[in-house]
């Protein structure tokens, strides 16, 4: 099996994207699967254009999208990506889209093919928060999350994806009082336990139990 896990460069005020780095840090194998690591620019269009070329390339089994989610407590598997651009800020381009359909011919929404349940009480079950989210948001998370979903439906149609938000690390919060934080060593932790639950749930249904949801 080869998962291909992707992390966003630094965006915004931030000099630092927990994502990128969380991602170049986990193992080259993990539970038998190979990982094939990608940095991914903060931009609209353009993350989705890498990705697409990082997937012909290396035919992965899944994709694995990560996001940093300043705010967030916990690591969060996102159950569904919105056809929806809203732009809190501009990406790293200096694109700001408002209120703008992703593709005019793709659902208004996908739900993802991992097994969120699993992952999250697996990410649990090493020590790390985590919990089911219901919302990507609205910025370039959800839309590489919307993006990948909607090439599995146009064009690779055996694949899998999902994405996974991760919250600050503590450097980022030194200015942010009563902001949540976590580790780079809880991230990566928190990111394997979940390509295990990955692996070990293929091909089988998610785990029927109620995860907590961040909506």
């Amino acid at each position: 099996m080869k998962i291909l896990v992707t992390g966003f460069d630094p965006f915004g005020e931030d000099k630092i994207n927990p994502a990128i780095e969380a991602v170049k840090r986990l193992d080259d194998e993990i539970a038998g699967a190979k990982i094939v690591k990608l940095e991914i620019p903060t931009v609209f269009g353009e993350c989705a254009e890498v990705v697409h070329e990082a997937i012909v390339k290396h035919q992965p089994d899944y994709v694995l999208n990560i996001g940093q989610a300043g705010g967030r407590y916990a690591l969060t598997p996102e159950r569904v990506a919105i056809n929806f651009d809203d732009g809190r800020i501009k990406d790293n381009k200096g694109y700001q889209p408002l209120a703008t359909p992703i593709h005019e011919d793709g659902q208004n929404a996908y739900f993802t093919q991992l097994p969120v349940k699993a992952i999250a009480r697996a990410i649990r079950g090493v020590g790390v928060p985590s919990v089911v989210s219901t919302t990507a948001g609205t910025y370039v998370c959800n839309h590489i999350m919307y993006q990948v979903q909607y090439m599995i439906d146009k064009e690779f149609h055996g694949l899998k994806a999902g994405f996974i938000h991760i919250p600050f690390l503590p450097e980022q919060v030194v200015d942010r009082p009563d902001t949540p934080s976590l580790s780079l060593a809880d991230d990566v932790k928190g990111i394997t336990a979940a390509i295990e639950a990955i692996v070990k749930m293929d091909g089988k249904e998610d785990i029927a139990s109620i995860e907590g949801h961040i909506a």
